[in-house]
């Protein structure tokens, strides 16, 4: 295929596997937690660090990464103190980091139109230096969603039972709204900042329509992730269409396939779960 000559549909392939990855395995805690929004309110914020790295004349996805880490640091500082609802803090995350990367862009002598390839995303926005971003920062979310998966798992079920189990959960809340702040980063080239949230939840619900398990769910979510990912910039190189967009579409389109799916799947599970109640209580009534 002579999409594959191309350096920059090279970058962007690699980028958008590495987006298919990254984004449902954050995502499938967030959806645990009930916080499926909470990358919205992160992309909103990385606008502040996307135009700094404009202001500053350096990379946006650095300048990026450490402003959403702010951000999603003070939203879980907000949240866990409960001087404030969670509500209001994504809302002020949402609204603030939005004045404040049109504001700073224009002070840098730019307008709000050179945002638009990281509000949306874009294969030929994708620089050498952000995949060696993307691939560091995605080492980083792998080791905390993988590597500490069965604490991660515990706070987002019950914190005050992993609380009480000696686990440090204030920490490890931390720990994950960092991750999900990275994670937008790696994304915003991709997916863009105004859709990353959708990579973040989508695979995962269309996980859970035909899986029962935790670690099913997020391989699943994952491989999901990355199929939509690098079919979604394929289809952007044909179509030259926003690779955000079509990456989502495509993404809601598995969830709907697998919603079909899953409908005979559940009664067939049903029947096979009567059957085995079934035998179980025949075998009672021979032994008495």
């Amino acid at each position: 295929m002579d999409l594959f000559e191309y350096a920059f549909m090279q970058r962007a392939l690699i980028a958008a596997a590495l987006v298919g990855i990254t984004a449902p395995a954050i995502g499938t805690y967030l959806v645990q937690r009930r916080q499926a929004v909470m990358g919205d309110g992160i992309g909103h914020v990385a606008m502040t660090g996307v135009a700094l790295g404009f202001l500053l004349n350096t990379s946006p996805v650095w300048t990026a990464s450490l402003v959403c880490v702010v951000g999603a640091v003070g939203m879980e500082y907000i949240r866990s103190r409960g001087k404030t609802s969670g509500d209001i803090a994504l809302a002020m995350l949402f609204y603030g980091g939005l004045a404040g990367g049109v504001l700073i862009i224009n002070i840098a002598g730019g307008s709000a139109a050179n945002l638009s390839a990281y509000l949306f995303g874009g294969i030929t926005a994708v620089a050498p230096q952000d995949v060696t971003a993307a691939v560091i920062l995605t080492a980083f979310v792998l080791a905390v969603t993988i590597g500490l998966r069965r604490q991660l798992f515990a706070i987002s079920q019950d914190e005050e039972f992993a609380r009480v189990t000696g686990l440090p959960v204030r920490a490890l809340n931390l720990l994950m709204a960092v991750t999900a702040a990275l994670t937008v980063t790696v994304a915003m080239r991709i997916v863009g900042l105004l859709l990353v949230s959708a990579m973040m939840v989508i695979p995962v619900a269309a996980a859970q329509r035909v899986t029962r398990g935790f670690a099913a769910t997020l391989t699943l979510a994952m491989v999901i992730g990355v199929t939509v990912s690098l079919s979604g910039v394929t289809t952007t190189y044909y179509l030259d269409a926003p690779s955000g967009a079509a990456i989502v579409l495509l993404a809601i389109a598995v969830f709907v396939l697998m919603t079909a799916v899953s409908a005979p799947l559940a009664r067939r599970r049903a029947k096979a779960a009567r059957a085995a109640a079934e035998e179980v209580c025949t075998r009672d009534d021979v032994k008495v």
